[in-house]
């Protein structure tokens, strides 16, 4: 299957990712799982894991390597609702994964902050969106970063899945991540950089596994 060929690309091109061939396979599948069961995807992440994390969502919210479209019934409502204009978004727009980045909501982050804790931004908000059966990633490269921990802590009380993206030592949320991509590098910049690489695989996989790209 095509979605084998990915991760076999990836490490082939990244040799020292070996040892998390079955976490990525496990990350894989308990968010298609959680797909078909009409879940979403939530990620939080800081400085450049927030830009990550928003870089995870727009690849999973938009076709990234293959043609996602739009489901026929959908398509036929839009042009019948407008034959203009209704046509032109049922040829345009993409079906898109559930997926929110808890980094990007400036107004309820800083609110949080001021009227409660910093350190409970994206606690606060898996409080608000997060169900049972969702899925919760969290970057942090030293695997320690407080406000990720807690946003852990809260997704596991309320029954998401978490995986952690960690560098080496997978820090706190060893413990707290149903799957860890702890990459083996300690350097902040290293350890970003080989997660990246991952999180492309993974969400590659799940696009071809779930639209059927083969």
């Amino acid at each position: 299957m095509k979605e084998n060929s990915i991760l076999q690309q990836l490490l082939k091109r990244y040799s020292n990712l070996a040892p998390l061939e079955k976490s990525i396979i496990e990350a894989v599948e308990i968010i298609i799982d959680s797909y078909k069961n009409g879940g979403k995807v939530l990620v939080c992440g800081n400085g450049g894991s927030c830009s990550d994390a928003d870089h995870i969502v727009g690849e999973l919210m938009k076709s990234f390597e293959g043609h996602r479209p739009l489901d026929s019934e959908i398509q036929k409502r839009l042009s019948t609702l407008s034959p203009e204009r209704g046509k032109e978004l049922a040829l345009k727009l993409q079906q898109g994964l559930p997926a929110v980045s808890l980094t990007v909501h400036n107004a309820l982050i800083t609110a949080v902050a001021n009227d409660i804790n910093g350190d409970l931004i994206f606690a606060q908000q898996i409080t608000g969106l997060g169900n049972e059966g969702d899925i919760l990633i969290g970057l942090s490269t030293s695997g320690n970063s407080q406000n990720v921990v807690d946003a852990f802590l809260v997704a596991k009380a309320k029954g998401l899945k978490t995986i952690g993206f960690t560098g080496d030592t997978g820090g706190k949320l060893k413990e707290l991540s149903d799957v860890l991509l702890n990459v083996p590098e300690r350097r902040t910049a290293y350890v970003q950089e080989l997660h990246l690489p991952v999180y492309h695989a993974i969400c590659m996989m799940i696009e071809d596994k779930v639209f059927n790209l083969d």
